[in-house]
């Protein structure tokens, strides 16, 4: 994986700093896309170079079709190559149906789903032209079991899921991989200022009986980057402790 060049979307925090992180301990050249959080998204470069990888930051929306254009552009002509896309951007504008605005709705779809395939299809054409390529979505357990308030946030995950597998059918002869992690509850900031009783009902419907950590989501996406998955797409690894 070494001097590979990887775009990892919405990597100031979470699991795509976690994913930032791991791959360049891998090796690879790592492009850390935020939309709001330089200060965090240099942070992590400035950790990836003092630890001697090499990273640089990119601001981009990547809801926007030619931001996201911009994006992949960027890094293109800053490393020569783009090898490895993670598209793990994502919101959540959690609202039970019958109250949720329909912003909340097209804003979780533009920033999951749609910058999902904005991505996608800036950075097709310089794969197809490398005859290779890896490209990983993040998707989410909740958008093949659902779950109550939180439709808008489903449908876009589970849009991840049918767009993996119809590029994966698209792009499989050329060399691209493309394929999905769907994480279940993963620690984050937003699991930090859960109470215990909220914590307690979540761990009932994980066999595992714990929240899992971001660097497990970030080891399965570093694999599935890796040669080692040359033979792995149109897949969904969920990483859930056996919750789905």
């Amino acid at each position: 994986m070494s001097q590979k060049v990887a775009v990892v979307t919405g990597a100031s925090r979470g699991i795509g700093k976690a994913i930032a992180y791991k791959l360049a301990e891998k090796g690879m050249i790592v492009a850390v896309n935020y939309r709001s959080s330089e200060k965090e998204a240099q942070e992590i470069v400035n950790t990836i170079i003092q630890n001697g990888g090499k990273a640089k930051s990119y601001k981009a929306d990547v809801s926007n079709y030619d931001e996201a254009n911009e994006l992949i552009a960027s890094v293109k002509a800053d490393f020569s190559s783009v090898d490895v896309l993670i598209n793990n951007a994502g919101i959540t504008k959690d609202m039970l149906m019958l109250k949720m605005t329909e912003k909340e709705f097209d804003d979780v779809i533009n920033v999951n789903l749609k910058g999902t395939f904005n991505c996608i299809k800036h950075v097709t054409r310089i794969m197809l032209k490398q005859k290779s390529g890896r490209i990983i979505n993040i998707s989410s357990v909740i958008g093949e079991i659902g779950n109550i308030g939180q439709a808008n946030y489903a449908a876009s995950k589970a849009g991840i899921i049918g767009l993996t597998k119809s590029m994966s059918k698209e792009l499989a002869t050329r060399g691209i991989t493309v394929n999905a992690v769907a994480p279940g509850f993963i620690e984050s900031d937003m699991t930090d200022i859960l109470n215990e009783k909220i914590k307690e009902q979540i761990l009932v419907n994980i066999p595992m009986k714990r929240i899992g950590k971001a660097t497990e989501v970030s080891n399965v996406v570093a694999f599935l980057a890796s040669d080692e998955a040359s033979y792995i797409t149109g897949q969904v690894i969920n990483v859930d402790g056996g919750m789905v």
